[in-house]
């Protein structure tokens, strides 16, 4: 049940009970009365999917053969997994377990570098002039 934003009047918790079971039934009297007023929607969305249906099959078109898609490539062909080295006993051991060893490291190319650079330097202005 809702609570009072004033603090300073009393709440009287019978009054209150009142009005939330007034809300709960309005609520169920609502859900009653909604196929009868409203039930004719439902009808009119199951007529117009199963339009839909019977446009979507006149309209497919068959493309040519360059421009069909493809089956998708099988995980498996690009992607090697090693096996894991032994899981270590400790918590503290697991963190880079698995990274410390280069045969089972992310980077497999090479590492990453990405350089500072100074927004101001670039401009050419004085190092002060942005304060």
């Amino acid at each position: 049940m809702a609570t009072s934003q004033r603090t300073s009047e009393p709440v009287n918790p019978v009054h209150q009970d009142e009005i939330w079971k007034a809300h709960v039934k309005a609520e169920k009297d609502s859900a009653k009365a909604w196929p009868k007023k409203w039930g004719f929607l439902t009808e009119v969305y199951k007529e117009y999917e199963r339009e839909s249906k019977k446009l979507k099959e006149k309209v497919k078109v068959k493309l040519p053969h360059h421009l069909s898609a493809r089956p998708p490539t099988p995980p498996e062909k690009h992607i090697h997994v090693s096996p894991s080295p032994p899981v270590p006993r400790t918590t503290q051991g697991f963190i880079g377990w698995r990274s410390a060893h280069p045969h089972l490291q992310l980077e497999k190319h090479s590492t990453m570098h990405h350089g500072r650079r100074s927004f101001v330097k670039e401009l050419g202005w004085p190092l002060d002039a942005c304060s």
